[in-house]
Protein backbone atom coordinates (compact mmCIF):
# COMPACT_ATOMS: atom_id res chain seq x y z
CA UNK A 1 0.00 0.00 0.00
CA UNK A 2 2.78 2.26 1.13
CA UNK A 3 4.37 1.72 -2.85
CA UNK A 4 0.92 2.31 -4.24
CA UNK A 5 0.38 5.58 -2.68
CA UNK A 6 4.42 6.70 -3.31
CA UNK A 7 3.67 5.62 -7.02
CA UNK A 8 0.86 8.13 -6.52
CA UNK A 9 2.21 11.19 -4.90
CA UNK A 10 5.15 10.93 -7.67
CA UNK A 11 2.71 10.53 -10.82
CA UNK A 12 1.14 13.80 -8.95
CA UNK A 13 4.63 15.97 -8.77
CA UNK A 14 5.08 15.19 -12.44
CA UNK A 15 1.69 15.99 -13.69
CA UNK A 16 2.06 19.58 -11.86
CA UNK A 17 5.32 20.07 -13.11
CA UNK A 18 4.17 19.14 -16.70
CA UNK A 19 1.83 22.13 -15.96
CA UNK A 20 4.22 23.86 -14.63
CA UNK A 21 6.64 24.06 -17.45
CA UNK A 22 3.40 24.74 -20.18
CA UNK A 23 2.05 27.17 -19.13
CA UNK A 24 5.58 28.84 -18.33
CA UNK A 25 6.23 27.84 -22.58
CA UNK A 26 2.87 29.55 -23.24
CA UNK A 27 3.77 32.36 -21.46
CA UNK A 28 7.41 33.21 -23.79
CA UNK A 29 5.48 32.15 -26.49
CA UNK A 30 2.99 35.14 -25.75
CA UNK A 31 5.94 37.51 -24.60
CA UNK A 32 8.28 36.18 -27.61
CA UNK A 33 5.45 37.97 -30.10
CA UNK A 34 6.38 40.18 -32.14
CA UNK A 35 4.93 42.56 -35.45
CA UNK A 36 7.25 41.61 -38.09
CA UNK A 37 6.56 40.31 -41.14
CA UNK A 38 3.49 41.95 -41.89
CA UNK A 39 2.12 45.66 -41.90
CA UNK A 40 1.56 48.17 -39.59
CA UNK A 41 -1.57 50.90 -39.96
CA UNK A 42 -2.09 53.89 -38.47
CA UNK A 43 -4.98 54.73 -36.89
CA UNK A 44 -4.47 58.81 -36.44
CA UNK A 45 -7.62 58.88 -34.05
CA UNK A 46 -10.05 62.04 -33.35
CA UNK A 47 -8.54 65.59 -32.59
CA UNK A 48 -8.27 66.17 -29.59
CA UNK A 49 -7.98 62.92 -28.05
CA UNK A 50 -5.59 60.52 -27.46
CA UNK A 51 -6.91 57.51 -29.08
CA UNK A 52 -4.27 57.49 -31.61
CA UNK A 53 -2.75 53.69 -31.96
CA UNK A 54 -1.49 51.01 -35.07
CA UNK A 55 -2.83 48.10 -35.99
CA UNK A 56 -0.92 45.17 -36.90
CA UNK A 57 -2.20 42.82 -39.14
CA UNK A 58 -0.20 39.74 -41.53
CA UNK A 59 0.64 39.68 -45.01
CA UNK A 60 -2.51 37.37 -45.73
CA UNK A 61 -4.60 39.03 -43.88
CA UNK A 62 -5.48 36.51 -41.20
CA UNK A 63 -4.30 37.81 -38.47
CA UNK A 64 -5.34 41.76 -37.20
CA UNK A 65 -4.69 42.96 -34.18
CA UNK A 66 -5.43 46.64 -33.17
CA UNK A 67 -4.00 49.22 -30.51
CA UNK A 68 -0.58 47.27 -30.44
CA UNK A 69 1.36 50.51 -28.51
CA UNK A 70 -1.49 50.40 -25.83
CA UNK A 71 -1.67 46.64 -25.77
CA UNK A 72 3.11 46.50 -25.64
CA UNK A 73 3.21 49.73 -22.84
CA UNK A 74 0.69 49.10 -19.97
CA UNK A 75 -2.31 50.76 -21.20
CA UNK A 76 -0.47 53.63 -22.23
CA UNK A 77 -2.41 56.26 -24.52
CA UNK A 78 -0.31 56.55 -27.52
CA UNK A 79 -1.28 60.21 -27.89
CA UNK A 80 -3.30 62.53 -30.15
CA UNK A 81 -3.32 62.48 -34.25
CA UNK A 82 -0.22 59.84 -35.34
CA UNK A 83 0.34 61.57 -38.87
CA UNK A 84 3.34 59.13 -39.71
CA UNK A 85 5.76 56.53 -39.11
CA UNK A 86 9.25 56.03 -40.32
CA UNK A 87 11.75 53.20 -39.35
CA UNK A 88 15.29 53.32 -38.85
CA UNK A 89 17.17 50.09 -38.27
CA UNK A 90 14.90 47.82 -35.19
CA UNK A 91 12.85 51.48 -34.21
CA UNK A 92 10.25 53.02 -34.90
CA UNK A 93 9.34 56.58 -35.07
CA UNK A 94 5.92 57.78 -34.39
CA UNK A 95 5.26 61.30 -34.91
CA UNK A 96 1.75 62.87 -32.82
CA UNK A 97 0.90 65.97 -34.56
CA UNK A 98 -1.44 67.30 -31.64
CA UNK A 99 0.41 65.85 -28.97
CA UNK A 100 3.88 67.88 -30.22
CA UNK A 101 5.86 64.62 -30.22
CA UNK A 102 7.65 61.69 -30.96
CA UNK A 103 7.52 58.15 -29.55
CA UNK A 104 10.29 55.73 -30.29
CA UNK A 105 9.14 52.47 -30.26
CA UNK A 106 10.99 48.72 -31.15
CA UNK A 107 9.40 48.12 -34.16
CA UNK A 108 9.25 44.61 -33.79
CA UNK A 109 7.54 44.50 -29.63
CA UNK A 110 6.18 47.84 -30.07
CA UNK A 111 7.77 49.02 -26.64
CA UNK A 112 8.76 52.54 -26.18
CA UNK A 113 12.26 52.94 -25.95
CA UNK A 114 12.28 57.19 -26.14
CA UNK A 115 10.55 60.26 -27.12
CA UNK A 116 11.30 63.62 -28.75
CA UNK A 117 9.32 66.57 -27.50
CA UNK A 118 11.91 69.32 -27.82
CA UNK A 119 11.61 72.03 -30.88
CA UNK A 120 7.89 70.58 -31.85
CA UNK A 121 5.09 72.89 -32.75
CA UNK A 122 2.48 70.73 -34.76
CA UNK A 123 5.17 68.72 -36.29
CA UNK A 124 3.54 67.39 -39.79
CA UNK A 125 6.27 64.64 -41.35
CA UNK A 126 9.73 63.72 -41.14
CA UNK A 127 12.27 61.85 -42.70
CA UNK A 128 16.05 60.22 -41.65
CA UNK A 129 18.78 60.03 -43.76
CA UNK A 130 22.76 60.65 -42.76
CA UNK A 131 22.49 60.08 -39.03
CA UNK A 132 20.21 63.19 -38.62
CA UNK A 133 16.17 63.46 -38.16
CA UNK A 134 14.19 65.78 -39.98
CA UNK A 135 11.21 67.00 -39.09
CA UNK A 136 8.52 69.37 -40.71
CA UNK A 137 6.56 71.67 -38.38
CA UNK A 138 4.51 73.96 -39.66
CA UNK A 139 1.24 75.88 -37.32
CA UNK A 140 -1.65 77.62 -38.51
CA UNK A 141 -0.80 81.08 -38.52
CA UNK A 142 2.39 80.23 -36.49
CA UNK A 143 6.14 79.28 -37.10
CA UNK A 144 7.34 76.85 -40.20
CA UNK A 145 10.34 75.06 -39.70
CA UNK A 146 12.31 72.45 -39.94
CA UNK A 147 14.01 70.56 -36.47
CA UNK A 148 16.90 68.38 -37.21
CA UNK A 149 17.76 65.80 -34.32
CA UNK A 150 20.27 63.19 -33.98
CA UNK A 151 19.69 59.56 -34.45
CA UNK A 152 22.13 58.43 -31.63
CA UNK A 153 21.17 60.63 -28.90
CA UNK A 154 18.11 62.52 -30.16
CA UNK A 155 19.58 65.59 -29.24
CA UNK A 156 18.45 68.88 -30.74
CA UNK A 157 20.64 69.69 -33.40
CA UNK A 158 18.69 73.27 -35.17
CA UNK A 159 15.86 74.70 -36.65
CA UNK A 160 15.27 75.30 -40.08
CA UNK A 161 13.11 78.26 -40.54
CA UNK A 162 10.89 78.40 -43.84
CA UNK A 163 8.68 81.49 -45.05
CA UNK A 164 6.62 79.13 -47.13
CA UNK A 165 4.77 76.13 -45.79
CA UNK A 166 6.83 72.83 -44.23
CA UNK A 167 4.82 69.57 -44.75
CA UNK A 168 6.06 66.82 -46.28
CA UNK A 169 9.74 65.97 -45.59
CA UNK A 170 11.46 63.71 -48.46
CA UNK A 171 15.10 61.95 -48.64
CA UNK A 172 15.49 61.56 -52.73
CA UNK A 173 19.08 60.25 -53.21
CA UNK A 174 20.84 61.19 -50.03
CA UNK A 175 19.11 64.46 -50.31
CA UNK A 176 16.43 66.34 -47.87
CA UNK A 177 13.62 67.71 -49.73
CA UNK A 178 10.79 69.73 -48.23
CA UNK A 179 7.22 70.17 -49.80
CA UNK A 180 6.13 73.64 -49.34
CA UNK A 181 2.45 72.75 -50.22
CA UNK A 182 -0.29 71.32 -48.08
CA UNK A 183 -4.19 71.23 -49.09
CA UNK A 184 -3.77 71.53 -52.48
CA UNK A 185 -1.82 74.97 -51.98
CA UNK A 186 1.39 75.08 -52.82
CA UNK A 187 4.07 74.47 -55.74
CA UNK A 188 7.12 74.25 -54.50
CA UNK A 189 9.89 72.53 -53.29
CA UNK A 190 12.90 73.07 -50.80
CA UNK A 191 16.54 71.02 -50.87
CA UNK A 192 18.12 70.74 -47.45
CA UNK A 193 21.89 70.60 -48.01
CA UNK A 194 22.59 67.21 -45.42
CA UNK A 195 25.77 68.18 -45.08
CA UNK A 196 25.34 71.74 -43.41
CA UNK A 197 21.70 71.54 -42.46
CA UNK A 198 20.85 74.94 -44.63
CA UNK A 199 18.79 75.50 -47.39
CA UNK A 200 20.53 74.35 -50.96
CA UNK A 201 19.53 76.72 -53.31
CA UNK A 202 16.09 78.39 -54.54
CA UNK A 203 13.21 76.13 -54.27
CA UNK A 204 12.11 74.48 -57.44
CA UNK A 205 8.46 75.58 -58.88
CA UNK A 206 6.25 73.38 -60.79
CA UNK A 207 5.12 74.81 -64.18
CA UNK A 208 1.15 73.40 -64.06
CA UNK A 209 -1.14 72.67 -60.78
CA UNK A 210 -1.59 72.63 -56.70
CA UNK A 211 0.58 69.80 -55.07
CA UNK A 212 -1.41 67.32 -53.82
CA UNK A 213 0.70 64.20 -52.72
CA UNK A 214 4.43 63.23 -53.08
CA UNK A 215 6.35 60.18 -52.53
CA UNK A 216 9.96 58.70 -53.79
CA UNK A 217 10.83 55.55 -55.58
CA UNK A 218 14.13 54.66 -56.69
CA UNK A 219 15.84 58.28 -55.69
CA UNK A 220 13.20 60.52 -57.38
CA UNK A 221 10.19 61.94 -56.26
CA UNK A 222 7.13 61.88 -57.90
CA UNK A 223 4.42 64.00 -57.36
CA UNK A 224 0.67 64.94 -58.68
CA UNK A 225 -0.65 68.25 -59.18
CA UNK A 226 -4.50 69.36 -59.67
CA UNK A 227 -6.61 72.71 -60.02
CA UNK A 228 -6.40 73.19 -63.54
CA UNK A 229 -8.56 71.54 -66.69
CA UNK A 230 -5.82 68.32 -66.36
CA UNK A 231 -3.73 66.69 -63.50
CA UNK A 232 -0.63 66.47 -63.57
CA UNK A 233 2.40 63.82 -62.35
CA UNK A 234 5.88 65.04 -62.64
CA UNK A 235 9.19 63.04 -62.21
CA UNK A 236 11.90 64.98 -59.99
CA UNK A 237 15.31 64.00 -59.83
CA UNK A 238 17.26 63.88 -56.44
CA UNK A 239 18.87 67.33 -57.50
CA UNK A 240 15.80 68.71 -58.30
CA UNK A 241 15.24 69.17 -61.70
CA UNK A 242 12.17 67.56 -63.70
CA UNK A 243 12.57 64.23 -65.71
CA UNK A 244 9.01 63.74 -66.89
CA UNK A 245 5.76 64.85 -66.63
CA UNK A 246 2.45 63.03 -67.36
CA UNK A 247 -0.45 64.43 -68.16
CA UNK A 248 -3.26 63.57 -66.79
CA UNK A 249 -5.94 64.69 -69.66
CA UNK A 250 -9.46 65.64 -68.53
CA UNK A 251 -9.04 64.64 -64.75
CA UNK A 252 -8.80 67.97 -62.83
CA UNK A 253 -8.88 66.29 -59.13
CA UNK A 254 -5.83 64.05 -59.16
CA UNK A 255 -4.88 63.11 -55.82
CA UNK A 256 -3.57 60.30 -53.76
CA UNK A 257 -0.55 59.36 -55.97
CA UNK A 258 1.21 55.79 -55.25
CA UNK A 259 4.25 53.97 -56.84
CA UNK A 260 4.29 50.53 -57.06
CA UNK A 261 6.14 48.10 -59.91
CA UNK A 262 6.11 50.21 -62.50
CA UNK A 263 2.84 51.51 -62.45
CA UNK A 264 1.13 54.58 -61.19
CA UNK A 265 -2.19 54.57 -58.99
CA UNK A 266 -3.76 57.65 -58.55
CA UNK A 267 -7.12 58.75 -57.38
CA UNK A 268 -10.23 60.86 -58.67
CA UNK A 269 -13.01 61.27 -56.47
CA UNK A 270 -13.80 57.57 -55.05
CA UNK A 271 -12.05 56.11 -58.29
CA UNK A 272 -8.70 54.70 -58.17
CA UNK A 273 -6.58 54.40 -61.59
CA UNK A 274 -3.64 52.38 -62.37
CA UNK A 275 -1.50 53.54 -65.42
CA UNK A 276 2.27 52.07 -66.63
CA UNK A 277 4.58 54.73 -65.52
CA UNK A 278 5.49 55.11 -69.44
CA UNK A 279 1.97 55.32 -70.63
CA UNK A 280 0.67 58.46 -72.26
CA UNK A 281 -3.02 58.11 -71.90
CA UNK A 282 -5.50 58.37 -69.40
CA UNK A 283 -6.70 54.88 -68.13
CA UNK A 284 -10.45 54.79 -69.59
CA UNK A 285 -12.04 53.44 -66.60
CA UNK A 286 -10.94 52.88 -62.51
CA UNK A 287 -9.90 49.57 -61.20
CA UNK A 288 -11.68 50.36 -57.72
CA UNK A 289 -14.73 52.45 -57.13
CA UNK A 290 -14.41 52.71 -53.43
CA UNK A 291 -16.84 54.19 -50.48
CA UNK A 292 -17.63 58.04 -51.46
CA UNK A 293 -17.23 59.22 -48.20
CA UNK A 294 -17.60 63.11 -48.95
CA UNK A 295 -15.73 65.72 -50.08
CA UNK A 296 -13.38 65.50 -46.81
CA UNK A 297 -13.41 61.74 -46.17
CA UNK A 298 -13.24 59.91 -49.18
CA UNK A 299 -9.99 57.47 -49.74
CA UNK A 300 -8.89 59.21 -46.22
CA UNK A 301 -6.38 56.14 -46.58
CA UNK A 302 -4.67 54.78 -49.56
CA UNK A 303 -1.62 52.51 -49.54
CA UNK A 304 -0.24 50.21 -52.91
CA UNK A 305 2.60 47.69 -51.11
CA UNK A 306 3.56 44.21 -52.66
CA UNK A 307 0.86 44.15 -55.32
CA UNK A 308 -2.15 45.15 -52.73
CA UNK A 309 -3.76 48.38 -52.80
CA UNK A 310 -5.53 49.39 -49.37
CA UNK A 311 -8.13 51.65 -48.69
CA UNK A 312 -9.70 53.27 -45.53
CA UNK A 313 -13.16 54.29 -44.87
CA UNK A 314 -12.86 56.45 -41.86
CA UNK A 315 -16.65 56.58 -41.13
CA UNK A 316 -16.07 60.51 -40.61
CA UNK A 317 -14.59 59.64 -37.42
CA UNK A 318 -17.73 58.64 -35.76
CA UNK A 319 -16.80 55.34 -35.42
CA UNK A 320 -13.76 52.49 -36.08
CA UNK A 321 -12.49 52.39 -39.44
CA UNK A 322 -12.87 49.80 -42.22
CA UNK A 323 -9.83 48.56 -44.38
CA UNK A 324 -10.31 47.20 -47.68
CA UNK A 325 -7.70 44.99 -49.18
CA UNK A 326 -7.67 44.51 -53.27
CA UNK A 327 -5.00 42.94 -55.49
CA UNK A 328 -3.06 45.55 -58.25
CA UNK A 329 -5.83 45.20 -60.94
CA UNK A 330 -8.83 45.90 -58.11
CA UNK A 331 -10.23 42.32 -57.17
CA UNK A 332 -11.73 42.36 -53.60
CA UNK A 333 -9.91 40.34 -51.29
CA UNK A 334 -10.79 41.44 -47.41
CA UNK A 335 -11.95 43.80 -45.35
CA UNK A 336 -11.58 44.00 -41.51
CA UNK A 337 -11.99 46.43 -38.95
CA UNK A 338 -9.07 48.85 -37.69
CA UNK A 339 -9.18 52.05 -35.54
CA UNK A 340 -10.07 55.34 -35.14
CA UNK A 341 -9.08 57.29 -38.88
CA UNK A 342 -7.07 54.92 -40.23
CA UNK A 343 -4.56 56.09 -43.00
CA UNK A 344 -1.16 54.67 -44.44
CA UNK A 345 -0.28 51.15 -44.31
CA UNK A 346 3.29 49.96 -43.62
CA UNK A 347 5.51 47.48 -44.36
CA UNK A 348 7.66 46.26 -41.16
Amino acid sequence: MKITRLLQLLFGMLLLLNVACSTEDDYEEVAKQTYDNGYLLINEGNFGSPNADVTYFSKDVNNVQNGIYKANNGEENLGDVLQTIVFDGDKAYLLLNNSNKIQVVNRYTFKKTAQITTQLDNPRYMAITNGMIYVSNDKYNGAKYVSVYKVSDLSFVKKINFTDTAERVLVAGGNVWVQNATYDFGNKFTKINTSTNEIDGQPITLPNGNIVKTVTSNNNMYTVTNGTANSYIYEINSAGSITKTTTLTGINNARNLQVEGGKYYFSSANKIYSMDMTATAVPASPIITAVDGGAYFTLYGFTVLDGKVFTTDVKNFTQDSEVSVYSSTGTFIKKFTSGRGSTTVYSN
